[in-house]
């Protein structure tokens, strides 16, 4: 049996969005995947997955790491959708799932570049392999194209924050950071313009044996502009905080 363990730590920065039109196939597979996955999306057919699949990318800059579609759905089948998302993301990952007479499909989605098939009714065993296995590849690729995060972070023309030492400096004088905009900080200058949710942060200070509520993540926030360029913080409505850096030193 997969270790679900293995698999969450390579899932669990990860979206995915699963595209079926039988409802109760749907919504029981996408509380399977809220298990494993930091972000979790369904739609009823391909039109609403495009829709959703926008929106996304409107809403974070990012589209869903893994896509699970099925062939045979009501207004564009699994086939077309492919095609729009290629034409959109041409790196995207699709998994198809397919019973075992649609395989007059499965020629034309090969010659696409579809990631994996998946045979109906779906094995959960079976998928969460191949889910860790694409998540393999997707962590691989990531590494391979990764650059080490630098340890200046420039926030303004006289304003620097070092990583190394959690010191804010600005025009070589020292800026007082609390423990509390430290810690919230180093998580947002992890990952430059990255969003981080209400969860990622109030579980980025229980790693570092604080507590945050999440109610109070605003006030945080609202503090530490008081000490940096107010824009280097923005909010994302509904959505989390990312971090917008000055250009590079």
């Amino acid at each position: 049996m997969l270790d679900s363990k293995e698999l969450i730590s390579y899932t669990k920065e990860l979206s995915i969005m699963f595209v079926e039109d039988h409802d109760d196939l749907r919504e029981s597979t996408k509380e399977i995947l809220k298990n494993f996955f930091h972000t979790v999306e369904a739609a009823h057919d391909g039109q609403e997955a495009i829709e959703k699949y926008k929106e996304i990318f409107a809403q974070t800059g990012r589209y869903y790491d893994i896509i699970i579609s099925d062939i045979r759905m009501p207004r564009m089948n699994g086939v077309e959708f492919t095609k729009h998302i290629y034409s959109i993301n041409p790196d995207q990952i699709i998994i198809i799932l397919s019973a075992h007479d649609e395989s007059v499909y499965l020629l034309e989605l090969i010659n696409l570049g579809i990631e994996q098939f998946l045979k109906k009714p779906i094995d959960y065993q079976e998928l969460l392999r191949v889910l860790l296995n694409t998540s393999r590849k997707i962590q691989k690729q990531s590494n391979i194209h990764h650059e080490p995060p630098t340890t200046l972070v420039k926030l303004s023309n006289n304003m620097v924050y070092d990583r190394s030492t959690t010191s804010l400096t600005q025009d070589g004088e020292n800026v007082y950071l609390t423990k509390y905009e430290i810690i919230f900080m180093q998580l947002l200058t992890s990952h430059i313009g990255k969003i981080f949710s209400n969860d990622d942060i109030v579980h980025a200070f229980v790693q570092n044996s604080e507590v945050l509520d999440a109610q109070n993540i605003r006030k945080l926030v609202s503090k530490l502009r008081k000490k940096i360029p107010e824009k280097s913080v923005e909010s994302i409505y509904g959505i989390g905080y990312k971090f917008i850096a000055h250009p590079e030193l």
